[in-house]
């Protein structure tokens, strides 16, 4: 089970996060009112997902023998009210067959799906 805690003070949008026994910073742009002295809240967000698509997929190459060289996923948010993620992947060393098996199982990393399943937050104060 994964667990975090995101901490802010006085300074104006620095939160500090600790997640799995690591430390990172998230903080806003300037243009927003912050310092821009780590991640924004939507880059983290690009950054799970990323993440995810990279390591599942490496993952399934290797449990099949592919000859993967080198995967990139690029990400990009779009929207404001109707928000929405567009997926690139560009891979090496793999045929079209195995290629679009990968962009298949992308569809099915356990990121992806929590985004698109949605997931229930309970708050609750301490």
């Amino acid at each position: 089970m994964a667990q975090g805690t995101a901490r802010i003070g006085k300074d104006k949008y620095r939160t500090q996060i600790s997640v799995g026994g690591r430390d990172i910073v998230a903080d806003e742009p300037p243009a927003l009112g912050g310092q821009g002295a780590g991640f924004a809240p939507y880059d983290l967000l690009l950054a799970s997902l990323g993440a995810c698509t990279a390591i599942t997929l490496r993952m399934y190459a290797d449990r099949k023998g592919w000859p993967m060289e080198s995967l990139e996923v690029a990400l990009r948010l779009h929207g404001i009210e109707e928000k929405r993620i567009d997926r690139t992947l560009t891979i090496a060393g793999l045929d079209d067959e195995q290629r679009a098996r990968m962009a298949d199982i992308a569809e099915r990393t356990p990121v992806t799906l929590t985004l698109k399943n949605g997931l229930p937050i309970d708050t609750r104060l301490a």
